[in-house]
């Protein structure tokens, strides 16, 4: 079981290694949501997730439901019955090894933010650089 939970740990989750898909979404719902570029979802079955605390739901479309820590703010699992009944993506950069689940795909590139596909083509740094000389 991987563990997981919110910023402020008013909620906390575990859910099983073995996943649906993990993919990184580009869409606009995900974006506006979250105040990302994208967001990794893990998807798994709604069962197999245990959770303790209250998260809070939003209804963002006919179907789908965001749930977050109504504390912190933290999006943290959506669902869709109408698309995929019984299962539940889990934000998956909220566990507490993001790592132990490797990422499978990108979907939604279709409405991906332009400067996104080529930002692994950008200077990095391991931490912030500091101010710019000048």
């Amino acid at each position: 079981m991987l563990s997981g939970g919110c910023h402020c740990g008013a909620v906390r989750y575990q859910m099983p290694e073995d996943v649906a898909h993990h993919a990184l979404c580009h869409c606009t719902d995900c974006r506006k949501a979250s105040g990302a570029p994208a967001v990794a979802w893990a998807m798994t079955q709604t069962d197999g997730i245990a959770i303790t605390g209250s998260p809070q739901v939003y209804a963002s479309s006919e179907n789908g439901r965001r749930y977050f820590c109504g504390k912190c703010g933290t999006s943290l699992f959506y669902t869709n019955d109408a698309i995929f009944p019984g299962m539940t993506d889990v934000q998956s950069a909220t566990l507490d090894t993001p790592d132990a689940l490797p990422l499978q795909a990108q979907i939604q590139t279709a409405e991906r933010i332009g400067w996104m596909a080529t930002a692994n083509e950008l200077p990095s740094f391991d931490r912030y650089p500091g101010p710019p000389e000048g």
